[in-house]
């Protein structure tokens, strides 16, 4: 199936699909037998004709094309040698022929398997066999068009809603973040209307939990993976409790793995090969300590004293795909951070995304140079920072992924 045509059906004037009959233009046929001469009298006669049927016991055998014709006709002693022969001289003797009630997706078809005369030259509609009239190739090509368009829009409408969907579900855990964390930033940035990162905070009386997370894909895909993997933990926060980010991690891995069907017997094939890469962190606040694990994801901390940041790195296990071990324990990391430290944590759309004079990633060294350089500013002017130097390099490359970033001074 061409992938163009595969998308659309267009409502016709009746409420049902339009058809070859809506296309069909009542024009003048001409007989076999009639003489060229007739044929020069008809084009000249309807101006607006591109094309003129030729028909034998009022079934259509051909199409002469106006222009074909008028230009041979224009030669030096043509009219002299063709103007009381038979019209068919100058016939197409294969022209497209559908019936009425052809719809407007199968006529499509059969328009890219006859080419592009049946576009130039229109086509012939019959009832029964007999003829009826002309249809009109541009025609054609101008309701295909506006049915994509109009199919576009109501996919773009169905997007839109679905973001405003994924924006309420992410909500909570802004105003969580905002409530607890009065110096923090937020950026989350989906390359499309609707993303495949997403983040979660949930405040305790000792201490706060975040996640940062991207999952497989972007778009409409990657959103439904968000909201597998937001459901997946949300059901370990409550099972386990957010003060041990590896086994939060560990209970999404085994969750993912078996929605998607990746925890196999024997001779089982998987259904999905999708997960996600997430840095999940429990803040203990009476004790100023992180405890961070992280699945490909790394925490960057810039401690008051310090001249640089401090990067403790995820594990190189993703959560879900076929490959992940279904009872991976990933590493639990313990850092202290003693108040006024900055914490740092982007998804990969930042540092893999294309640009620059030399057209390579942005890279992380990058961003850590640039959070270092602003570490006096309030993390929402750094992360405007960021964004600023992110959008510059990206110029006029395409954006390659989702964006997350979270900078908060603990």
């Amino acid at each position: 199936m061409h992938p163009a045509l595969a998308q659309f059906r267009r409502t016709g004037p009746a409420g049902g699909s339009f058809s070859a009959a809506d296309l069909a233009q009542e024009v003048p046929a001409i007989d076999a037998s009639d003489t060229n001469s007739v044929v020069l009298e008809m084009f000249y006669a309807r101006g607006d004709m591109a094309s003129l049927a030729v028909i034998e016991n009022d079934r259509p055998i051909g199409l002469i094309n106006r222009d074909i014709f008028l230009s041979q006709m224009s030669k030096p002693f043509h009219r002299e040698l063709y103007d009381k022969k038979s019209c068919i001289a100058f016939m197409d003797k294969e022209p497209l022929i559908v019936d009425v009630d052809t719809d407007i997706e199968a006529l499509a078809f059969k328009t890219v398997e006859v080419g592009e005369k049946a576009l130039v030259d229109g086509f012939i509609i019959t009832r029964e066999g007999r003829f009826v009239g002309v249809g009109n190739g541009l025609r054609l090509l101008s309701i295909i068009a506006e049915s994509q368009a109009e199919k576009n829009r109501q996919v773009m409408q169905s997007i839109e809603y679905a973001s405003v969907i994924q924006q309420a579900m992410l909500r909570a855990s802004r105003e969580a973040m905002a409530n607890t964390l009065q110096d923090a930033a937020l950026v989350w940035e989906p390359r499309d209307v609707v993303g495949g990162d997403f983040y979660h905070f949930a405040a305790f009386p000792d201490g706060w939990f975040g996640a940062i997370a991207d999952c497989t894909g972007h778009g409409v895909p990657g959103a439904f993976m968000t909201l597998l993997a937001m459901s997946s933990l949300s059901q370990a926060l409550e099972q386990i409790g957010p003060r041990d980010p590896s086994a939060l991690l560990a209970a999404v891995n085994r969750n993912v793995k078996g929605l998607l069907g990746q925890a196999m017997g024997a001779g089982d094939a998987p259904q999905s090969n999708d997960g996600l890469d997430a840095a999940f962190f429990w803040f203990d606040a009476n004790n100023q300590k992180l405890l961070f694990a992280g699945a490909r994801v790394a925490v960057h901390v810039l401690r008051p004293d310090a001249d640089k940041l401090e990067s403790i790195a995820g594990d190189r296990m993703g959560v879900g795909y076929v490959d992940s071990l279904v009872d991976y324990t990933w590493k639990l990391h313990s850092v202290d951070v003693p108040r006024g430290s900055l914490l740092f944590v982007s998804t990969d759309g930042l540092i893999d995304q294309i640009g620059g004079p030399r057209k390579i990633a942005f890279g992380k060294r990058r961003a850590l140079d640039l959070v270092l350089a602003q570490r006096e500013s309030a993390p929402s002017s750094i992360c405007d920072s960021v964004l600023r130097a992110f959008a510059d390099w990206q110029g006029s490359q395409f954006r390659r992924d989702d964006v997350t970033l979270f900078i908060a001074q603990v």
